[in-house]
C-alpha cells in the first residue's frame, strides 16, 4: 500500500528538493503540495484522503504549528511530520502541543526521511537525534520554556508600565492622563495596547497579569 503524501512549505524550490528526495521510493504517492496553512486547508476539503502532511512551520498567512493544531482537530487521521530548517526549543515544544507526530530536519538524507515516513505511518515518532535530545530536555524542564515563552509574549514599554502602574492603584484615565502629561486618548490608546500585549479584557485582569509576571 502507497503512504500518501502532501507538502506544505511557502518556498517551491524546498517543496521540490523534497518531492526528489522521495521519488526514489515506490512506496510512496505525493498527491499536492501547499504555500501556507490556509492553502492547506482549502485543499484538504477535497483531497483529506491523506496519510502525512510534511509540514514547514515558519509560512505567512497561517504558520505549521497553527495548521497542525486545526489539521488535528478536524482531519485526525492525517499524520503530521514537521519538516523544518530549525530546532529551536520553543518551535519542538509548541510542535509537540500542537499535535504532531514527528520532527525533522529539511537538510535530512533521502533514506532517512523515507524511514521517519515509514516509522510514523507505523505509530512511531520520527525525530531527528538532536531534536529527540532537545525534546527530552523539555520534558524535563517544561517550565524552562514556559517562562521564557510568557516573557517573550509581555514586552511592555516603560510610558505602558507607568500608565499600568497607575491604573493599579486606581486612577481614572483622565487622572493618570494629567500625570503623564499626555492626553486621555493617548492613554485610552495605551491601556489597548496592554490588553492586547497581556491578552486580557479588563483593567483588574490587566493589573493581575502584570504583578503576575512581576512587570508592576
Amino acid at each position: 500500500m502507497r503512504i500518501k503524501i502532501a507538502i506544505v512549505d511557502d518556498n517551491t524550490f524546498l517543496i521540490n528538493t523534497i518531492k526528489e528526495k522521495l521519488s526514489f521510493f515506490e512506496d510512496i504517492s505525493f498527491k499536492f503540495s501547499a504555500l501556507n496553512g490556509s492553502d492547506l486547508l482549502t485543499k484538504l476539503e477535497n483531497n483529506f484522503h491523506l496519510d502525512i502532511i510534511l509540514m514547514d512551520i515558519e509560512m505567512p498567512v497561517l504558520n505549521g504549528i497553527e495548521s497542525t493544531q486545526i489539521i488535528k482537530q478536524k482531519y485526525p487521521h492525517i499524520k503530521i511530520i514537521m519538516l523544518t530548517a530549525f530546532d529551536n526549543d520553543e518551535h519542538i515544544f509548541n510542535a509537540i502541543q500542537a499535535g504532531a507526530d514527528g520532527y525533522l530536519l529539511k537538510e535530512i538524507r533521502p533514506e532517512e526521511l523515507h524511514q521517519g515516513i515509514v516509522e510514523t505511518m507505523n505509530g512511531g515518532a520520527a525525530m531527528n537525534p538532536s531534536i529527540a535530545l532537545k525534546t527530552l530536555k523539555l520534558l524535563r524542564n517544561p517550565t524552562h520554556i514556559q517562562n521564557k515563552k510568557d516573557q517573550e509574549e509581555i514586552s511592555l514599554s516603560k510610558r505602558e508600565i507607568e500608565v499600568l502602574e497607575n491604573l493599579s492603584k486606581g486612577h481614572s484615565y483622565t487622572v493618570i492622563a494629567d500625570y503623564l502629561m499626555l492626553s486621555p486618548s493617548t492613554i485610552r490608546k495605551h491601556i489597548e495596547n496592554i490588553y492586547k500585549k497581556l491578552q486580557v479584557h479588563s483593567k483588574i485582569e490587566a493589573v493581575q497579569k502584570a504583578k503576575k509576571h512581576n512587570i508592576i
